[in-house]
C-alpha cells in the first residue's frame, strides 16, 4: 500500500509540471527575434490587423524579445510609417502533441505601466521552432472558409 501511494504521488507530481518538450521550447525561444515575413494562405490584398495592433507591413521587420522564465516579452515596431515603439506581452506555450510538434501559443498584450493583462489574447500555433527559425500560424475564418496567416521569424 505504501508503494502504491508513493507511485501515485510521483505520477501526480510529474503530471503537474511542464513537459520536457515545452521546457526545451522555452529555452530555444529565449532571446531576440525578428519577423522576416508574413504570408497568407490565399492570394490577394487583405486589410489584416495582426494582434489587434498593426498591419502586416508594420510587423515585418519588427523585433521581438522573449523572456521565458517569467513568460513575458516585448516587440518593437520599427517601421516609421506605422505607430512605432515597444509593446509588452505575456505568453504561454502549451503542448498539444509531442509527436507532431504542434503547440498552442497564447499571446496577451499587457499594459506597460502596471503589467496587467488586457482582456484580449491571441491563440497561435507554434508550427516550427529551431535554434535559428520560428514560425507561427493563425487560422481565422474569412467568408466561411479557413484563412491562415503565417509569421516567419529569425533569431538575432
Amino acid at each position: 500500500m505504501k508503494h502504491l501511494i508513493l507511485c501515485l504521488l510521483t505520477v501526480c507530481l510529474l503530471s503537474c509540471g511542464t513537459t520536457k518538450t515545452v521546457r526545451q521550447s522555452k529555452k530555444v525561444i529565449k532571446g531576440d527575434w525578428v519577423i522576416d515575413n508574413i504570408t497568407y494562405s490565399e492570394a490577394g490584398t487583405y486589410n489584416v490587423q495582426l494582434l489587434g495592433d498593426a498591419s502586416k507591413e508594420c510587423f515585418e521587420g519588427s523585433t521581438w524579445n522573449f523572456i521565458p522564465n517569467n513568460n513575458t516579452g516585448t516587440y518593437t515596431v520599427n517601421n516609421t510609417e506605422c505607430t512605432d515603439g515597444v509593446r509588452n506581452f505575456v505568453f504561454t506555450i502549451k503542448e498539444i502533441d509531442e509527436l507532431t510538434g504542434l503547440y498552442d501559443f497564447l499571446l496577451k498584450p499587457t499594459n506597460e505601466k502596471n503589467k496587467s493583462e488586457t482582456n484580449t489574447g491571441f491563440r497561435l500555433n507554434l508550427a516550427a521552432l529551431s535554434d535559428t527559425q520560428m514560425q507561427w500560424k493563425q487560422t481565422v475564418d474569412l467568408e466561411g472558409k479557413p484563412f491562415t496567416i503565417t509569421i516567419n521569424f529569425s533569431k538575432l
